[in-house]
């Protein structure tokens, strides 16, 4: 694996050879404030970071096609997923630019493209399908040993997409879209009538609340979260049914029941019935939701639960807070900030994947 940054790498070479041990950080890796898997117009794909002034930082080489990251919450080092139903997920030192190890999902198992670290980051949390048993799983990976697999723990349902980590904690919070699917069937979906979503906390392997929506909404698969200081979970959804849905926007506080979002009927069908990622601002008083089906993004007022504004941008999908506002990526190669001034970039060469994940 290669990088531009020959000059840093060779810098850092000499200080070891010295005997110098610095402590690495992101700044080692041009200071990025984002990371988001991209495809490049000839085919290959890679992983870049991207700067707050929306330039890139790094862009590293993938194998293939990436979905979302998962950044070490103490050294410039990433885990970049394959999107679903991928079997490997790499470990990159993005100051580097090296491979340092390889996650490969044991026999029977998927990725579904998200991972969350332990707060000390000596553990890797990874969602799963056991897809012979039709049961999320989530795979648990020391950090420190090579990120060797050392566990599993049931994720409360079918289906586990994105995982957070609640803030000051441990506890897990999973996004269990309810839809069953195996490898020889492709991304084919095979429960659609009895699909039941539901949003799993879990702590220390115990699954210690769980939460559904209505039954009238069960084919709302809950597939995107983001998570506010305090702790309220920001839910996007993907409707699986063949009326419009009544909402796609959703948050949810612990003890309490899941809060859909107002949003005007126009304003719902607009996204096409779906939710390609979610994210909450830096002050957690709003909500941004994405659809690059509908190349909208949807402002939310995180307190109230009123929508706000929107924005129409081409097969816009990664979203993450930035400064007084937001930050968006489009399969466009498009960078754009949103609701915190002017500011966009165009990244010519590149398509920006599903998510876009900030490192603070």
């Amino acid at each position: 694996m290669t990088t531009h940054r020959t000059g840093r790498r060779g810098f850092l070479g000499g200080l070891l050879a010295a005997g110098i041990v610095p402590k690495p950080s992101w700044a080692d890796a041009g200071a990025p404030r984002y990371l988001s898997a991209a495809a490049l117009s000839d085919g290959r794909y890679v992983l870049c970071g991207i700067r707050a002034d929306l330039d890139l930082a790094f862009q590293l080489p993938l194998p293939e096609r990436g979905h979302a990251a998962a950044a070490h919450p103490a050294r410039p080092e990433a885990v970049a997923f394959a999107r679903r139903p991928g079997t490997f997920a790499l470990v990159i030192d993005c100051a580097l630019g090296m491979r340092i190890a390889t996650l490969t999902a044991p026999e029977g198992r998927h990725f579904y493209g998200h991972g969350a670290f332990s707060a000390d980051g000596t553990r890797l949390f990874t969602t799963e399908n056991d897809y012979e048993a039709g049961e999320g799983r989530i795979g648990i990976w020391d950090a420190e040993k090579g990120y060797r697999r050392i566990g599993e723990w049931a994720s409360g349902g079918i289906g586990p997409h994105e995982i957070r980590r609640l803030p000051g904690s441990d506890v897990l919070v999973v996004a269990n879209g309810g839809i069953d699917t195996h490898p020889d069937s492709g991304r084919a979906k095979l429960n659609i009538p009895t699909m039941r979503p539901n949003l799993s906390y879990i702590s220390d392997g115990a699954i210690v609340e769980t939460v559904e929506l209505d039954a009238a909404l069960h084919k709302n698969s809950i597939r995107h979260l983001d998570v506010s200081r305090s702790g309220q979970v920001a839910i996007g959804m993907q409707w699986q049914g063949d009326r419009d849905p009544s909402a796609l926007v959703a948050t949810h506080e612990r003890g309490a029941s899941i809060r859909l979002l107002e949003a005007p009927e126009d304003r719902v069908r607009a996204m096409n019935g779906y939710v390609g990622s979610i994210a909450f601002s830096e002050d957690g008083t709003r909500i941004a939701a994405t659809s690059p089906r509908g190349g909208q993004v949807q402002i939310f007022d995180a307190r109230d639960g009123r929508f706000a504004s929107a924005q129409s941008i081409a097969d816009a999908c990664g979203i993450a807070r930035g400064g007084a506002g937001f930050t968006a990526t489009s399969g466009t190669g498009a960078v754009a900030r949103i609701g915190s001034g002017p500011g966009a970039a165009a990244h010519d060469g590149l398509r920006w994947d599903n998510h876009l994940v900030s490192l603070s």
